[in-house]
């Protein structure tokens, strides 16, 4: 036939060649049997036309390959793993009319792939007499995506090439991210390039998400810049790598260039902005983010993604509204909403909303039930804790968790209950670990009370001996009492260990750039003129009656240098900072890496009550929600 195709002249080849095609794909079909099956292949139902096999078998027919590759596809969609291997000994005792072996081989290997069945798929690959790209990148692209084979899909690359099959841009994709350090992604990076396919969209985006799972950001930045044109997918691969990867100011940044350049976001590019947000609570972004998720209304991941975003942004009107539209909700977003109510110090609400979800028969998670015992624990509500504690097996099924214990030795501690937390803790099923401890001691220095601060922190050195956390409360607890002998040599252990204390840190959002201000720290460019607002503000609550409260100054120092400390308090510098910028019926919204100290939570109430402004607070475990004098703590935090 060859020599036959070599002396036609060029047109009567290409028709001839066309004719022949045409010939393989009806002749097998001029059988009663054989039209049937391809129908059924193509139509379904796939039982019916699984069990025309024996009987093809029976008759001497060979099915052709359009039909019995249709027909692995209707297995994947609707058939078991068993039929698979039904039509897999089918092919190898009967065969297909060739040409086109290979296309039933290659869809009968990704058929075990997708199955879960890699053995077979690999069993299947090492017998095949032909293989091309389709075959390899099935196969390298299976290792790369199962758990402890990134190493050997490398292998069957190299092996790949050796076969002399060139890897395409699909087989790049799917091999990048089994590159397992920064050396080999580098090299496959080099690879890429070298064959011309670094500029494929698909294969750009693999180099992106690889990089930023190494938590290499400025590569994975720089692959990003090298881009002559945008894509969309590539804008929102290195938007989320950004965001999985805790930079959340650069994850934002380039999702407002993506806007500006005429791109649209997918689900999971604002499910990781949302994140963002949350974690760097800028409200206003998140709220452009919500204009965006409209068009996803019955997407329930970005729904969920959004309410959280209100909630740990201190945003409860926002929340509650969204939860109300929401179309649907599930227990995610019921616990969603009890664990904002409870952060922001409507505890009784947080309970009414669990009592609402389970009067609407939806059943409460472990985590869950860690929103009701926190929203118990800050509100002081002593007997409704032990009773959801105590019951929480017994009514949902649930066995309490270390979380669970955490919250309860919380709740004991923050009432002022020590010596029950420390049996509740000696008489817990589970061994206690540092995170229990550390609770244990945060309410000891709350509490003044050195000697079980002392014993938790051992316990805790005890776990974790490196642990700075321990150190530095235990330090903080003495100083609290004056005990400035014990405070210093804390303080010493932790110099001669190389440590520093973090020093307070609040950050607030205006006009989408986020203002830090470090304790004691004036080198933010308005500095001045946030030092004269801070003067106004401190005459202005002196006449409601502010004194420095000058006990939480942990150091041993004349008063006037300690009120000098006191004055310029991260959050104090903020809080300055959003009245002179505040905006008529807007909070002012700060962050805050530490507890918020006694001094400038009065100071925040004072303020919210001479300038009639809101302020709200949020510190690393809850809100604080500051108006006309008062604090949504109730003054219990």
């Amino acid at each position: 036939m060859n020599s036959l195709f070599k002396r036609l002249p060029r047109n009567r080849l290409a028709a001839t060649r066309r004719s022949s095609r045409r010939r393989l794909h009806t002749q097998p079909h001029s059988h009663p049997l054989l039209a049937t099956f391809f129908r059924l292949c193509v139509e379904g139902p796939f039982p019916a036309a699984l069990a025309l096999l024996p009987d093809l078998a029976s008759a001497g027919l060979r099915a052709d390959p359009v039909s019995l590759t249709r027909l692995v596809k209707l297995c994947v969609r609707h058939g078991t793993a068993s039929d698979g291997r039904l039509i897999h000994r089918h092919v190898a005792a009967h065969g297909a009319l060739s040409p086109g072996g290979l296309v039933v081989s290659n869809s009968l290997v990704s058929m075990y792939v997708k199955f879960g069945l890699l053995d077979d798929a690999l069993r299947l690959f090492d017998g095949m007499p032909e293989r091309n790209v389709v075959t390899w990148t099935t196969v390298v692209s299976a290792l790369a995506n199962a758990d402890g084979k990134k190493d050997e899909a490398l292998r069957f690359l190299v092996a790949m090439r050796r076969d002399g099959v060139a890897p395409n841009a699909y087989t790049f994709s799917s091999v990048l991210g089994a590159c397992g350090t920064p050396g080999v992604l580098a090299a496959m990076h080099a690879s890429t390039v070298k064959v011309g396919l670094d500029s494929d969209v698909f294969v750009r985006s693999s180099l992106i998400d690889s990089y930023m799972k190494l938590g290499d950001l400025d590569g994975g930045r720089s692959v990003f810049d090298e881009m002559v044109t945008g894509d969309s997918v590539v804008w929102n691969s290195i938007i989320a790598g950004f965001a999985q990867s805790g930079d959340g100011a650069g994850a934002m940044e380039l999702f407002m260039r993506m806007k500006g350049a005429g791109f649209s976001a997918n689900q999971g590019a604002l499910t990781s902005v949302l994140r963002a947000c949350t974690g760097m609570v800028t409200l206003e972004v998140g709220r452009q983010v919500h204009a965006h998720v409209l068009k996803y209304e019955k997407d329930l991941i970005l729904h969920n993604a959004l309410l959280d975003m209100y909630c740990k942004c201190g945003s409860l009107q926002d929340a509650d509204a969204l939860f109300r539209r929401m179309p649907q909700r599930d227990v995610i977003s019921w616990s969603t909403m009890i664990s904002g109510l409870a952060q922001n110090g409507r505890s009784t609400e947080a309970l009414s909303v669990f009592d609402l979800m389970k009067s609407e028969g939806v059943a409460p998670t472990c985590i869950t039930l860690v929103g009701v015992l926190f929203a118990c624990s800050h509100a002081g509500l002593v007997e409704d804790g032990w009773y959801y504690f105590k019951s929480m097996e017994k009514l949902f099924g649930i066995r309490p968790e270390k979380e669970h214990h955490n919250c309860m030795v919380d709740l004991l501690g923050r009432a002022g209950k020590l010596d029950e937390a420390l049996k509740f803790i000696h008489e817990m099923s589970l061994d206690p670990d540092s995170v229990i401890w550390r609770t244990l001691l945060g309410a000891c220095r709350m509490h003044k009370n050195a000697n079980l601060a002392a014993y938790a922190a051992r316990e805790i050195l005890k776990l974790e001996p490196d642990d700075q956390g321990a150190r530095i409360l235990l330090s903080n607890t003495y100083a609290d009492l004056r005990q400035w002998t014990d405070a210093e040599k804390s303080w010493k252990a932790m110099r001669d260990r190389g440590m520093k204390k973090e020093p307070g840190r609040s950050w607030i959002e205006l006009e989408k750039q986020v203002h830090v201000f470090i304790a004691g720290d004036l080198s933010h460019p308005c500095s001045d003129s946030i030092v004269q607002e801070l003067n106004r503000l401190i005459g202005r609550i002196s006449a409601l009656g502010y004194v420095p409260q000058t006990e939480f100054v942990l150091q041993d120092l004349p008063i006037e240098q300690k009120e000098d400390l006191l004055k310029y308090h991260s959050e104090k510098l903020a809080i300055a900072f959003g009245t002179m910028h505040a905006m008529e019926g807007k909070p002012i919204r700060i962050m805050k890496n530490l507890r918020i100290c006694g001094d400038c939570h009065a100071f925040a109430k004072l303020v919210s009550k001479s300038e009639g402004k809101v302020v709200i607070i949020r510190d690393p475990v809850r809100f604080h929600h500051f108006q006309d004098g008062a604090c949504s703590c109730g003054d219990y935090w």
